[in-house]
């Protein structure tokens, strides 16, 4: 993706999103006596906190070392979505499910993929582009690393500047696993993956969590001939495993070639092609591939920043808060994956809300509070939401778990997507949800029914009295409220109600 600062490749797309997230020629401005809030980072988790301290009459400066957007903007969900959308119109235009008979006749173009994406981000990026945060909202932008220099000082480009409170807000990158000869035969993550503007032949993604997935199905798509390799048992190892194993035959059904339980023990560079010794069962084996795209996590972004100056505590996951996200220093707070065990986009806004309230007005909101879906963007998409049951049995409580299939749901039939599924865990003996999951090609758009009902409090028998319009596959969760209805009539409850109705035929 960037290169000394530089966005790769060089084309008008680039440029353009340079130009609004890290314009050339910038003059940090001259630091205000002292600031409400300095805000260290300028990904989502920054810029929320940064709009919103500013919006609300806060002095503020916002600091990023790099471009700002972060991740999401530049290297994370705003390119991946994108490349997913393109593979996936690949997808349908092959399958020749619907009618539509090009087949194999189907030449898709990753080039022209990569560069609709860069034009798309390049639009988007005008959200976050550095004159609107000072022209527009009044924040003092400053370019350059940050580092503490005393519980209340920060230094940025030979600038200090004094604050009330801070928000940590850096993020976090790529993990890169200790594995001997990688460095040498070169990878790809992330962050440089979508720099690429030719199709590996041969791809080995190194991963099966929600970056491994998505984009080893995206360029299995567009044409690679791609291997994933998961130590763990089940791709997406904090998921449902039933769901795993949709998405597990769904690679498989594409000719995505899936090592479970497998470690890369070495890379060796041969020729120009990578030779990853894999192990398995006490077993060893190798593929060739012409390139390696690590997905193997995430690392927090805590190193080079003078935490210790300022009393904040961390360690190798990151800063460490407590309940409100506030630090060690109690003038500095932090939000999103610098801090979080839920690394989202999403969850570092809603993490970033709660810091302005607590931060700037003495607020007691709660991090514990939020209730946070997550959504792998593979396809079909894979979306939970609360407790698993082995979540609710660490907390001691009972749970009634009902699944409704995809091959019940007559738009699901229709859309030829009926292997799926939607799954709701309920405390026993209620309609108390406490956790749901769906495996859909719009999972991500339909769990956000289930986190409303549990973050308000409602029952499933709620979800069921809601009209949900005919043919959808929302209409799934209906079904599982009638699934719940029909386990309240037990036998004493159909007998007394056959005996009421055979009474009422008398009048």
């Amino acid at each position: 993706m960037t290169d000394a600062l530089h966005l790769v490749p060089d084309t008008e797309q680039n440029r353009l999103l340079a130009a609004r997230v890290r314009p050339d020629g910038w003059s940090n401005p001259a630091p205000a006596d002292r600031y409400n809030l300095v805000v260290v980072g300028a990904g989502t988790a920054g810029l929320v906190c940064a709009a919103g301290a500013a919006g609300l009459g806060a002095r503020v400066a916002l600091i990023e070392r790099a471009f700002l957007g972060g991740d999401c903007l530049n290297v994370g969900c705003v390119p991946s979505k994108a490349l997913l959308r393109a593979a996936r119109a690949v997808f349908d235009a092959r399958s020749g499910t619907f009618g539509v008979t090009q087949g194999e006749g189907v030449r898709p173009d990753f080039g022209a993929a990569m560069e609709r994406m860069r034009r798309l981000r390049a639009d988007i990026g005008r959200h976050d582009a550095a004159l609107r945060f000072r022209d527009e909202l009044g924040v003092d932008v400053f370019f350059g690393t940050a580092r503490f220099t005393a519980a209340d000082r920060i230094e940025v480009a030979g600038a200090e500047l004094r604050f009330s409170r801070a928000a940590l807000c850096t993020g976090a990158r790529a993990a890169v696993p200790a594995i001997p000869g990688l460095p040498e035969a070169g990878y790809l993550t992330n962050e440089t993956v979508f720099s690429l503007t030719e199709l590996p032949a041969t791809l080995a993604v190194i991963g099966g969590g929600p970056i491994g997935c998505e984009l080893a199905q995206a360029f299995a798509r567009f044409g690679s001939q791609v291997t994933l390799i998961e130590p763990g048992a089940q791709l997406l190892g904090r998921d449902d495993p039933d769901a795993a194993a949709v998405l597990l035959e769904a690679f498989r059904r594409e000719g995505i070639t899936v090592h479970l339980g497998t470690k890369v023990a070495a890379v060796e560079l041969r020729d120009g092609v990578k030779l990853l010794r894999l192990r398995r069962d006490g077993g060893g084996f190798e593929v060739a591939a012409g390139s390696v795209l690590v997905g193997a996590g995430r690392a927090a972004n805590v190193e080079g920043m003078g935490l210790e100056e300022a009393g904040i505590a961390y360690d190798r996951d990151g800063v460490t808060v407590g309940d409100t996200l506030q630090t060690t220093n109690r003038r500095v707070y932090a939000a999103g994956d610098v801090c979080s065990r839920l690394r989202f986009t999403h969850t570092a806004d809603a993490q970033a809300r709660i810091l302005i309230a607590n931060a700037l007005f003495k607020g007691r909101r709660r991090n514990s509070s939020l209730t946070i879906p997550w959504c792998t963007y593979t396809d079909p998409e894979v979306a939970h939401v609360g407790m698993y049951p082995a979540d609710a049995a660490a907390r001691g409580i009972e749970v009634d778990t009902l699944t409704v299939s995809f091959s019940e749901v007559d738009r699901a039939v229709l859309d030829g997507e009926e292997r799926g599924f939607a799954r709701v865990h309920l405390k026993k003996g209620g309609d108390t949800i406490l956790g749901a999951t769906i495996v859909a090609r719009h999972a991500g758009e339909m769990i956000s029914e289930m986190t409303l009902a549990i973050g308000s409090g409602l029952g499933l028998a709620a979800i069921g009295n809601t009209i949900h319009p005919y043919p959808t596959q929302s209409e799934s969760w209906r079904k599982l409220a009638d699934a719940y209805q029909r386990r309240r009539l037990t036998p004493l409850v159909q007998r007394l109600l056959r005996a009421w109705l055979c009474w009422r035929r008398k009048w």
